[in-house]
């Protein structure tokens, strides 16, 4: 089923809430683990972003065959414009951020596994048997970086949507938030 102007598609539902509170999730469990050094949560947490990525990838075929949602009603250019930008953050920031996440782990050596199936093999130090060497530590920085600020600029643009989606709701009492929710808001008839 393709999205309409009165309801969204199953697949537009449930990608938009299973991507969106897994990384609502992920982003406060990856800032405990590096800050306290829990180790044990990486593997873990770069697994679950592995299998997280199938559905981004997915999200964003979906987005680009379907298009972006209709807008429920008329709004100021300003809220139409910063609509817009939200969203394209939050679907780039989407497929950057486990691809940030991979770049990092595989060229800084670590390899990357899926709930322990070796996909890119780790890079052992053969001198210390807890540590690993970068295999491109240039490539491994861009990747960690990339990662840092995707999630600076998730986090605004997270905080963002969620009071739109509020805004809409509160305010303007339109339907945009029982459409995402699956509801049939019999807008335009």
């Amino acid at each position: 089923m393709k999205d309409t102007l009165n309801k969204l598609s199953t697949t537009t539902i449930v990608l938009h809430w299973l991507i969106g509170i897994a990384i609502i999730f992920m982003m406060p469990v990856a800032i405990y683990m590096a800050d306290n050094e829990v180790f044990w949560l990486y593997p873990i947490h770069k697994s679950i972003g592995l299998v997280l990525f199938v559905f981004i990838v997915a999200r964003v075929i979906w987005r680009v065959k379907n298009g972006w949602p209709e807008p429920v009603n008329e709004y100021q250019i300003w809220e139409q414009h910063l609509s817009k930008l939200v969203h394209w953050v939050l679907i780039i920031g989407t497929v950057l951020f486990p691809l940030s996440g991979m770049m990092m782990s595989g060229a800084g050596g670590y390899g990357i596994h899926l709930f322990g199936l070796e996909l890119v093999a780790m890079n052992p130090d053969p001198n210390d048997p807890y540590a690993v060497i970068a295999l491109n530590e240039v490539a491994a920085g861009i990747g960690h970086e990339t990662h840092e600020i995707t999630a600076w600029a998730m986090f605004v643009a997270i905080i963002l949507h969620i009071a739109g989606a509020l805004k809409h709701h509160i305010m303007d009492k339109d339907q945009t938030l029982n459409r995402i929710k699956g509801k049939d808001v019999s807008i335009g008839e």
